[in-house]
């Protein structure tokens, strides 16, 4: 028999209030409140779901049994911690009071939003000096691109790249995070002053990622992708896409933790995009809450996604920066913690003012 498999999500999420007592719980230790939780069971008979009010928590959780109340009582927990701020190894510290913007520097002839604006050092070095003018929190800097359709590049291509925009912004005091799959690239670019490493497999593109991550002592970023980028688009199916993404980041996060990272070194990302259709994206951020199930911060990249272009009737992705603004406070709305953006101004302005109400 199929064994079961408990999540929780909170609903009736709250901001700008100091909300205590029996009625609301903080979520992740932000000020951003529940007042109920959406309990689901899996099994290999289906799914249940129960809503159950904070008020009312404790009364359930004592009739259940021992096994399913622990379970339970454990990803509550997990919803309700704050998260512990991240140690950078350059002694930069990234705490979660407001939104963290994540900038793109893609430094490729094909990305699906900037290939080949940046190629070239000096135009992607002042290019990320800009965004941290403008406000960037990390720049998160990419030598292949992984859009639908797009084929691997080789490992000396990709960190010719890289690595001489690493080794220039690593002494700006600036926070960069090396966006890669390929071990080799993240030894190196950690070497060269990267402080997260962002991984689209969740360090399983080559087996040699998970000790680069135990010995490097970098936070890394785990995401959900379904398939390959040359083969990711094509017709991507789920059995439950929330629930099927919860399961998959799950065991990604053991698999570091029975390797030797720690928790607190572990960020998950959705993957919006990788792998899924317009309807699988759209639930995803609808549903972003139970993710924080997991323990750990939220990483999400809706940024001038064709999501976006195809609601909207937009082709051109640099005119979807509205939407992807949009998407993004749905994001934050639920607690995410870092927003992976093309357009730093935009963001920081908006996600700036979104902070300031929510402090009311």
């Amino acid at each position: 028999m199929k064994q079961s498999n408990y999540y929780v999500q909170p609903l009736g999420l709250l901001r700008g209030c100091s909300a205590s007592g029996e009625h609301f719980e903080c979520l992740a230790g932000g000020n951003i409140y529940f007042s109920a939780l959406k309990i689901i069971t899996r099994t290999g008979k289906g799914i249940q779901q129960e809503i159950v009010s904070v008020e009312g928590l404790r009364k359930y959780l004592d009739g259940l049994p021992s096994d399913k109340q622990d379970n339970l009582s454990r990803l509550i927990e997990n919803i309700k911690k704050p998260r512990p701020s991240l140690m950078l190894n350059n002694g930069l510290v990234v705490n979660w009071k407001k939104p963290i913007i994540q900038a793109v520097l893609n430094i490729t002839p094909d990305s699906f939003s900037d290939g080949g604006l940046f190629e070239d050092f000096d135009v992607s070095l002042s290019h990320a000096q800009k965004m941290i003018d403008a406000g960037a929190d990390i720049i998160d800097i990419g030598g292949e691109s992984t859009r639908p359709g797009a084929k691997p590049v080789s490992i000396e291509s990709e960190k010719k790249r890289v690595l001489p925009i690493i080794k220039s912004l690593s002494g700006k005091n600036a926070i960069l995070s090396i966006d890669t799959r390929n071990a080799e690239v993240m030894q190196e670019a950690v070497d060269a002053g990267a402080q997260i490493i962002n991984d689209v497999s969740a360090l399983s593109h080559n087996p040699e990622n998970i000790e680069v991550v135990r010995k490097t002592h970098v936070p890394v970023v785990l995401m959900h992708a379904q398939g390959s980028p040359v083969t990711m688009q094509d017709s991507p199916e789920y059995e439950n896409v929330i629930l099927d993404i919860y399961d998959y980041l799950k065991g990604r996060i053991d698999f570091c933790i029975d390797a030797g990272i720690s928790r607190d070194k572990i960020i998950v990302d959705p993957g919006i995009g990788f792998g899924k259709t317009v309807s699988h994206n759209l639930q995803i951020i609808n549903n972003l809450s139970i993710f924080h199930g997991l323990g750990v911060p939220l990483l999400l990249g809706v940024s001038r996604k064709s999501f976006i272009g195809e609601i909207s009737s937009t082709e051109i992705p640099e005119k979807r920066i509205a939407g992807s603004i949009a998407a993004a406070q749905v994001c934050l709305d639920q607690g995410a913690q870092i927003i992976r953006v093309h357009d730093v101004e935009e963001a920081n302005q908006a996600f700036s003012v979104w902070n300031a109400i929510g402090q009311i």
